[in-house]
């Protein structure tokens, strides 16, 4: 092994951030050593070799596999269930429905101000995929067997399956007490009568979105063993401590009795915040065989159950003067979070609040029952859908008044959030800097001048804005950092790494800190039996979050550094000042000891820092904004688009490590794609109401084929040093929330065809450009 390899700390000349006093909040970083490069991931080994160990390849000696039956009707009543064929099979060990004991439990819905409690196996099966009935066997097959051998008889009823005739007066109820959820929520600032009044242009406009699928490469699942009464769950989760709350609440449980540990996950994008029944399903599948159970859904059962990004249908008016100006915007929504309450239409109207600067606005949002599986957040939540009308709008009203729609969009910009109470500013001009550099970084007046090809390829260039109303991070966040007496270091959290490099970003913030190689730094994280307790890694929040916690504990490690040295020293700690591997004199360099002949070190064979997440400033508001430009060409003979190049500008704050950085604004534009092109759940509303492309094969996740070869991330970094201690700021969503409508508004560029409803599908083009033909 070389020299270099050996060493753990940096060179001493290495200049390290200086060390506050304590109760000080340490200074700005300014520019940083390692936070920031483009530095590989501590466990990029172990993800691309296969040695990482997911949820789904946990093995346990005597392991069962478990296996759910769902229920095959959108809407049915279970009226007999018969296991006896089931329960005779070889390599069975339990069979589980509604009426075995211990599975009398309720399983909790919320969302759009509502409650419902439905039974694990619940006798109405309100969607397509509803459990009906649980196995435990020997192997996946024989469970999978088992399923088919169990007779239901159902009483099918009559389904809903489109958000536009839930509240038709001859819609069957769904729940009792109709088919919307909670109240309409209602928005509204200014007079928006007056502010049509003072529009010289008024357009408006119908738009929907399709409802798109959860397709993490893991299934939703976990392992559940049971060691006397204490149960462990691994479980592929966004947030562990998440998990053992909902299933210590559904089992009668102390929380201290339930461990949940996520060390790895194969994706989720929102839809593994929580666990499902099949969670509590598995635990109660091994306490009633004394064996652990493996229960892991079919790609086919996570289209129906885990989730999804709900369809919005939405109607939008808005009002401009002739210089530019917004004068009112009038915005109505109405979503389906499914069978259950989640919240279809939640806040899919928050950039019609807050992105634009106008006096006058009102906003309706309405959730309703469908017969379909329940929705889950979808990266961004709303956010997506409500930006596929409004940036549509923006471009047409720019058009209307013969105005760029940069330029437009920056003659509207806004210095504070209009949509909270009190109106707090926007810590950043974000928004700006994303439209001005973004647009010269993509040439945009140049290719504007050469967009539209007379030929049957026509290319054209689009762009799109967007915030994202979160993103900030905030407490609760604890982080327990060791330094041992040799310079390495373990960083204890609890926060789980979803696959965006969250990991990476805090050896980044330790080895910035302290001076020490990033491969130092040995994580333990997501186990609630281990690491210290931490909210779910979602809404973009995590780095935001824990980053400043994993700095303060840092900061802890060297305050007690300096306080041990000066000990050994016999000067004043004040006069100390901390370097890689050593502390050292300000006044006298000889008066110098290495980190590991500090007594106080060799003693407690190291140093243990605690560090806290501190709340975020008061009336302020630390949003992520973004900008998205693109160009594509149109195959005007069969409706096929080609996305030529991509360039997505963020103000996600400091960048923390530009690989994971930029791996996130690629995948973030490719699930935007996804929602542009091919994305969509259809449900056979005519006679079944199943779902008829419940599977990889004909649900259209976008590949490598569909996203272009040019794309660039432009991180606009703008300090911001009263946001948190480490200038971070969340990245994942924002980045999906501007490309379907800068894709649509590029092919309007190219075509002349507006089209508000997603996917921008071939078979879609061909009818809109057919009809184009003959109008013309």
């Amino acid at each position: 092994m070389a020299d270099e390899d050996k060493r753990i700390f940096e060179a001493p000349e290495s200049p390290v951030p200086e060390t506050p006093r304590p109760g000080e909040q340490p200074a700005p970083w300014g520019k940083t050593r390692v936070v920031g490069a483009p530095l590989p991931r501590v466990d990029a080994y172990e993800r691309v070799s296969g040695s990482a160990v997911y949820p789904s390849d946990v093995k346990l000696p005597n392991m069962l596999h478990g296996a759910i039956l769902r229920c095959p009707h959108p809407h049915a009543r279970v009226v007999r269930i018969d296991t006896t064929r089931a329960n005779r099979m070889p390599g069975i060990h339990a069979v589980m429905d509604g009426s075995s004991s211990g599975a009398e439990l309720l399983w909790t819905y919320t969302g759009s101000g509502t409650t419902l409690q439905t039974k694990i196996f619940d006798p109405v099966c309100r969607f397509e995929g509803e459990t009906v009935a649980a196995v435990a066997a020997e192997s996946p097959y024989q469970a999978r067997d088992a399923l088919r051998a169990i007779d239901v008889t159902y009483e099918v009823l009559p389904f809903i399956s489109d958000e536009r005739t839930a509240l038709a007066a001859s819609a069957h109820p769904i729940h009792p007490g109709g088919n919307q959820v909670g109240q309409t929520e209602t928005y509204a600032r200014g007079d928006l009568d007056k502010g049509f009044a003072e529009a010289d242009v008024v357009l408006e406009q119908h738009y929907r979105t399709a409802c798109e699928i959860h397709t993490p490469l893991e299934p939703h699942g976990c392992v559940a063993n049971w060691d006397g009464d204490r149960l462990t769950l691994w479980e592929s989760t966004q947030g562990v401590y998440a998990v053992q709350k909902t299933v210590a609440e559904t089992l009668g449980m102390p929380l201290s009795k339930v461990r949940v540990i996520g060390h790895y996950m194969g994706g989720g994008f929102g839809s593994k915040l929580q666990p499902g029944k099949y969670t509590v399903i598995a635990a109660l599948l091994a306490r009633m065989t004394g064996r652990p159970v493996r229960l892991f859904l079919s790609r086919e059962e996570t289209f129906l159950a885990v989730g999804n990004r709900p369809a919005n249908t939405m109607t939008l008016k808005a009002g401009v003067k002739k210089d530019g100006t917004l004068t009112a915007l009038d915005f109505t929504c109405i979503g389906s979070g499914g069978a259950y309450p989640f919240g279809g239409a939640l806040v899919v109207d928050w950039l019609i609040r807050d992105l634009y600067a106008c006096p006058h606005v009102r906003t309706t949002a309405t959730d309703v029952y469908i017969n379909a599986g329940p929705a889950r957040a979808f990266r961004a939540p709303g956010h997506p859908q409500g930006a596929w009308a409004l940036e549509q709008m923006m471009d047409a009203l720019a058009e209307a008044i013969q105005m760029d729609p940069v330029a437009f969009r920056l003659r509207n910009i806004p210095q504070v959030s209009q949509a909270r109470k009190g109106n707090p500013p926007y810590g950043t001009p974000g928004f700006e800097e994303c439209l001005k550099r973004g647009a010269e970084a993509f040439g945009w007046d140049e290719a504007r001048k050469s967009a539209g090809d007379s030929g049957p390829i026509r290319r054209g260039i689009g762009m799109a804005a967007g915030l994202w109303s979160s993103g900030d991070g905030r407490p609760p966040s604890t982080i327990i950092l060791k330094l041992f007496a040799d310079g390495s270091v373990n960083l204890n959290m609890g926060a789980s790494d979803i696959g965006t490099g969250t990991k990476t970003v805090m050896a980044l913030v330790v080895a910035e800190e302290l001076g020490v190689r990033p491969d130092a730094v040995q994580i333990e994280h997501a186990d609630t039996g281990t690491t210290q307790f931490a909210t779910p890694s979602g809404g973009s929040k995590t780095v935001p979050t824990e980053a400043p916690a994993v700095r303060a504990a840092a900061v802890s490690v060297k305050q007690q550094l300096l306080e041990m040295a000066a000990r050994n020293l016999k000067v004043d700690a004040a006069e100390l000042r901390y370097i890689p591997g050593a502390v050292v004199s300000r006044n006298d360099p000889s008066k110098r000891i290495a980190i590991d002949r500090i007594s106080g070190v060799r003693m407690a064979g190291g140093v243990v820092g605690v560090g806290y997440r501190d709340p975020n400033p008061p009336n302020r508001v630390i949003n992520p904004f973004a900008a998205q430009f693109c160009e594509v060409a149109v195959d005007t003979r069969t409706g096929e688009v080609r996305i030529l190049r991509f360039l997505g500008a963020h103000d996600s704050g400091r960048v923390m490590n530009r690989l994971t950085y930029d791996n996130q604004v690629f995948g973030g534009i490719t699930m935007g794609i996804g929602l542009a092109m091919t994305e969509a759940r259809i449900l056979d509303g005519n006679q079944t109401g199943k779902i008829v492309n419940g599977n990889l094969h004909t649900y259209k996740v976008p590949t490598a084929m569909d996203v272009p070869d040019d794309m660039v991330s432009l991180p606009i970094e703008i300090p911001d040093d009263e946001a948190n201690t480490t200038d971070a700021k969340g990245l994942g969503e924002p980045v999906t929330i501007p490309t379907a409508p800068a894709v649509a508004n590029a092919i309007y560029n190219a075509t002349g065809l507006r089209i508000t409803e997603t996917p921008m599908d071939p078979v879609r083009l061909c009818g809109l450009l057919a009809a184009q033909r003959k109008e013309a």
